[in-house]
C-alpha cells in the first residue's frame, strides 16, 4: 500500500487560473507593480495567509493580513464553488489508487473555504483519509516541517510518503524533508518543467501515469 501526499491547486484540479487570479488581484487593486512569473513562482505554496504576510513584507501593503484574507477569499470563493474542473484523468485515477488499497490525502495552501466544497462538488473529497489546508499546520508548505508534521499524522516515515505538486518551490521543500516527490505538468509552471523534473524522483504529465509508477 502506498501513502499519497497531493497538492490540490493545479495538481487534482484546473485551478491555477482561478488562484492566481483572486491573489494578485488584491495587488491590482492596489494599483501595485510586480512581476508576475517570478512572483506566482514564490506564492503558490504560501496559501491566502502567507501571501498575505509577503505582500506586507514586500509591497508595504497597510492592509492587516485578515483584510488580504477575506479579499482573497472573495475573489476566489465562486470559481471553486461553480466552475473549477478536475484535471484530466485525475477522477478515474484517484478511485483506481483507493479501490487496490492506496492511502490518499491532500495538503494544500487553499483554504478549507474553497477547497472542501470543491472536492465535494466534484464528489472525490470522501476518497480522501485527510483533506488538509496549510492552515491546519499553522505554516506553508515552503517550510520543510509541515511534510514531517504531515507524514507523522499519517503514521509513516516521511520517505514512505509520495508527494505530489505542481510547485517547484514545493516540491523542492517536501524533498528537502526526505518525502518522495512527483512533479506533476500544469500549465501555470510549464516553463518551470526541467527544473521540476531536476529535483523530483519523477514527473508526470497525465494523472493515470501514477497507476504503474514505481518509485
Amino acid at each position: 500500500m502506498a501513502t499519497y501526499l497531493f497538492d490540490f491547486d493545479g495538481t487534482l484540479v484546473d485551478s491555477m487560473p482561478t488562484y492566481v487570479a483572486a491573489v494578485l488581484r488584491v495587488l491590482d487593486d492596489q494599483n501595485i507593480k510586480y512581476d508576475k512569473k517570478a512572483l506566482i513562482k514564490t506564492i503558490t505554496p504560501l496559501g491566502f495567509g502567507g501571501t498575505a504576510r509577503y505582500y506586507i513584507e514586500q509591497f508595504g501593503l497597510t492592509l492587516s493580513i485578515e483584510e488580504i484574507v477575506a479579499q482573497m477569499h472573495k475573489n476566489a470563493l465562486e470559481g471553486y464553488l461553480y466552475s473549477v474542473p478536475a484535471k484530466q484523468n485525475v477522477i478515474k485515477t484517484l478511485r483506481a489508487l483507493r479501490d487496490r488499497g492506496d492511502d490518499l490525502s491532500v495538503l494544500t495552501a487553499s483554504p478549507h473555504a474553497t477547497l472542501d466544497p470543491c472536492l465535494r462538488r466534484l464528489g472525490i473529497y470522501d476518497l480522501f483519509s485527510n483533506v488538509w489546508s496549510c492552515e491546519d499546520f499553522a505554516t506553508t508548505k515552503a517550510d520543510v516541517n509541515i511534510y514531517l508534521m504531515a507524514a507523522e499524522k499519517l503514521g509513516v516515515a516521511v520517505g514512505e510518503m509520495i508527494f505530489l505538486d505542481d510547485n517547484y518551490n514545493a516540491d523542492l521543500t517536501a524533498k528537502r524533508a526526505g518525502a518522495k516527490v512527483v512533479g506533476v505538468y500544469d500549465e501555470s509552471s510549464a516553463e518551470y518543467e526541467s527544473e521540476i523534473r531536476g529535483i523530483c524522483d519523477a514527473y508526470i504529465r497525465d494523472f493515470y501515469e501514477l497507476i504503474d509508477l514505481k518509485l
